[in-house]
């Protein structure tokens, strides 16, 4: 991002909390030898939370300290690593076994290696049961939307390595896809420990590789239509002298042209990683992110605009021309951020151990839009440029628990939580540049007006607790817990300042079953929220009041049956919300959030997987879900009262279905998927609906045989969309009526292009080549 400052106040933040990260390595090292001095009886391996990483050695373990959540499968995948994967994946890794007490669904490092490397966390999940994923460009650099269960992604947890990362819109600054392990989605809840915010969705979890014991790396390159480009490498240092620390550092470079009209997007990432185990069971990992995204904010059509192109082939896109309010170098997004999670395991004495789990992000960056002309002091005519500049969005916070392994029955455990996340914005002015394009706002020789400026965030304090107990050698599992989270949300801006306290009180329990080694039962009730996140409260003024909590009760019940053959998981689900916020999307990249009163969602899911049978795995699953609003909505904008209470809740499809097929033979693999959502209201009122649509990806590949240096040489092909399809996959927002000012704007935000809402388009056809290889 060009010209963005960091404050000295929070490079020495930053600087504090590495040395926090540092500090605690050293005094946990010193703590691992003291356990080892007093000959603590078992090692143990324990990852905090749902948390399902393992190194690569995953050491023998006996009674170590229970994972009350884990959404991993078994504790046989500790016998061998490598052949226990394979059998846990079915469907080419397109679901895995699991026996967590609700559900759980996954991707696993099989069916990531075969997508294409620009893909995000939100490509590898599309063809989950419960959720329908939406994404307006092919290059991943401009993340996309999740609806699930009649919910949305602002409704869940996103999380990299059990900390709280990036929205699904830019979820493609968490991490670059090949240092994925797994990608986890538990649509019905989040666990006690996780520092989650907005969990009435359930959570989607990304675990980042665990460092290679021995030296190597990764190198892959691509291309593609849309003039894509991108190049990744990664450098494994493996064991550092014989200090038990092992670590990479990857760094990759985007590439690409809007698919729809004129624009360049691009992206540069960095990862770094690091891990430490000690033979007592302790364990360190680090995990930093860089990213710096510079891409097009995409004019988002309404129904007019969409059917025109469809029918027409007139496009919606940004132009070339450096005149037009629609000139792409005038609607752009510049962006950087930072990411850190520093989760450590420390084993104690007498059945204890401890967990810190510190976190920190920090991002900076703006959007511009075409602001109109104005006569400058010489009486040129020159073009305007408004601004929404974030000078700074900070979080950071940590997760402290204490975990008792009472007996070889139950553990029981207590915690902390604490997170502060602000964010300073403004909305400055500048003259646009001779060339057209949009200048720094930092940039004085072209600046007007700094603007208003606004902060806004919430300060969280939370206690928990939890107990985990298995009896009948482990066939019955119950896990319970409560969580209580008291918040201080504020805001400020010109006018004046508001704030407010907020509790939350959120039980849980789960009881597991398992009958045999093939059946399993399970039970989950719990209590979820969400709050508005400090971005949500950035766009209201102090006159109008803060949103109360979204608050959902969920009750999920499940079977799941597993053999030599088949992997099969049903869930029914039921989920009452009161207070329910749904975000309107006022262009440029922003939402504001709006209550529409009570909700009820009921349905199933249902996931089928095979194992490979002559090389052939094939996958299916489907969801049914009746979702009715159960209030009547006032509509300022048309000021009246909408009869919404019983008409289906809006991005609330019927029906989500999947199939996918893997084949594998020798060197040569390929994998086939299509994606069906059903028809969905996209307005409060229910007066504005779009149909249903089909997706599909295909990716074919070979490894071949090593080779000097390679040790992997691998191609592959990677296509989506190859029917060319012209589908809306779903609304940028929720409306109130289809009689409503559209969201979508040309130019300044004063200028209407239509009614109702705006929407994300299907990508048309496209490929990706890419050439790789390990050494």
């Amino acid at each position: 991002m060009k010209d963005n400052r960091w404050s000295p106040g929070y490079r020495r933040q930053l600087l504090a909390v590495t040395c926090l990260a540092g500090s605690v390595l050293v005094a946990f090292g010193t703590s691992a030898r003291a356990a080892q001095a007093t000959k603590h009886s078992a090692p143990r391996h324990h990852t905090p939370g749902r948390s399902t990483t393992r190194p690569a050695t995953t050491p023998v373990r006996a009674k170590a300290a229970p994972r009350p959540h884990a959404l991993d499968a078994s504790a046989a995948e500790t016998v061998s690593v490598t052949s226990s994967r394979r059998a846990l994946n079915g469907g080419g890794g397109m679901m895995r076994v699991e026996t967590a007490p609700h559900a759980v669904q996954t991707v696993s490092k099989q069916f990531i290696d075969m997508r294409a490397p620009t893909s995000t966390a939100l490509d590898l999940i599309q063809n989950l049961p419960s959720l329908n994923v939406t994404t307006p460009d092919s290059s991943g650099m401009e993340g996309g939307q999740i609806q699930s269960r009649g919910l949305t992604d602002l409704d869940m947890g996103l999380m990299v390595d059990g900390a709280p990362a990036a929205a699904a819109k830019y979820l493609s600054e968490n991490v670059d896809s090949e240092n994925l392990e797994s990608v986890s989605v538990t649509p019905g809840s989040s666990a006690t420990d996780l520092p989650v915010m907005s969990a009435a969705g359930g959570v989607m979890a990304e675990e980042t590789r665990t460092p290679a014991q021995k030296r190597g790396g990764l190198i892959d390159f691509s291309y593609g239509t849309n003039n894509l480009s991108r190049e990744f490498i990664r450098l494994e240092s493996g064991e550092i002298g014989h200090s038990g620390v092992r670590g990479y550092f990857s760094f990759s470079n985007t590439h690409a042209r809007s698919w729809m009209g004129a624009g360049i997007n691009q992206r540069k990432h960095i990862d770094f990683g690091l891990q430490k185990d000690w033979q007592n069971g302790s364990n360190a990992k680090f995990f930093l992110s860089w990213n710096s995204a510079d891409f097009i904010i995409d004019n988002y059509p309404t129904s007019d605009q969409f059917f025109r192109y469809k029918h027409t082939g007139q496009g919606y896109g940004r132009t070339n021309d450096k005149t037009s309010n629609n000139y792409w170098g005038n609607n752009n997004d510049h962006w950087n951020q930072i990411f850190i999670s520093a989760p450590v395991h420390i084993a104690l004495p007498s059945r204890l151990s401890l967990d810190i789990h510190p976190y920190f992000s920090f991002g900076q960056g703006w959007d511009a839009s075409p602001g109109g002309t104005t006569t400058d002091e010489t009486g040129a005519t020159r073009g305007l440029t408004n601004y929404f500049l974030q000078n700074e969005y900070r979080s950071v916070g940590t997760v402290a628990k204490l975990n008792w392994e009472i007996d070889r029955h139950n553990t029981f455990s207590v915690g902390y939580w604490y997170e502060n996340t602000q964010t300073i914005q403004s909305y400055p002015t500048s003259y646009q540049m001779p060339d057209g394009n949009a200048p720094s706002p930092n940039n004085a020789a072209y600046l007007i007006s700094a603007g208003d400026k606004q902060t806004a965030g919430y300060e969280i304090h939370s206690l928990f607790v939890h107990d985990t107990a298995k009896y009948f050698n482990d066939h019955l599992t119950v896990d319970a817990g409560f969580k209580f989270v008291m918040t201080n949300i504020w805001n400020k801006d010109y006018y004046g300042r508001q704030e407010g306290n907020r509790t939350a009180p959120l039980p849980q329990l789960s009881i597991g079953y398992r009958i045999n080694n093939h059946h399993q039962i399970y039970l989950n009730v719990e209590g979820d929220y969400r709050q508005p996140s400090a971005v949500d409260l950035g766009w209201l003024y102090t006159s109008v009041a803060i949103p109360k909590n979204q608050y959902s009760i969920k009750e999920e019940l499940g079977y799941r049956y597993h053999d030599d053959h088949i992997i099969a998981d049903i869930a029914f689900f039921n989920y009452n919300v009161t207070n329910r916020i749904v975000d309107q999307y006022i262009g440029m990249n922003s939402y504001k959030p709006f209550n529409v009163g009570n909700q009820q969602m009921r349905g199933f899911d249902v996931m089928v997987a095979g194992r490979p049978i002559h090389g052939f795995s094939p996958y299916a699953s489907v969801e049914y879900l009746h979702a009715s609003q159960d209030s009547n909505v006032f509509d300022p904008y048309l000021n009246t009262m909408l009869h919404s209470k019983g008409t289906q809740a809006v991005m609330a499809p019927h029906v989500i279905a999947n199939f996918g097929l893997t084949y594998t033979y020798k060197g040569f693999f390929a994998n086939g998927a299509v994606h069906y959502t059903g028809p969905q209201s996209v307005s409060i009122a229910g007066d504005q609906r779009i149909p249903g649509y089909v997706t599909d990806t295909l990716s074919l590949g070979y490894h071949f045989k090593p080779f000097m240096f390679a040790k992997s040489p691998t191609f592959r092909l990677n296509f989506t969309n190859l029917t060319g399809s012209v589908v809306r996959t779903g609304a940028m927002g929720a409306v109130y009526s289809a009689k409503d000012p559209s969201t979508v704007y040309s130019g300044n935000m004063a200028s209407y292009t239509g009614y109702g809402n705006s929407f994300m388009v299907a990508p048309r056809f496209t490929m990706t080549g890419t050439v790789s290889t390990a050494f």
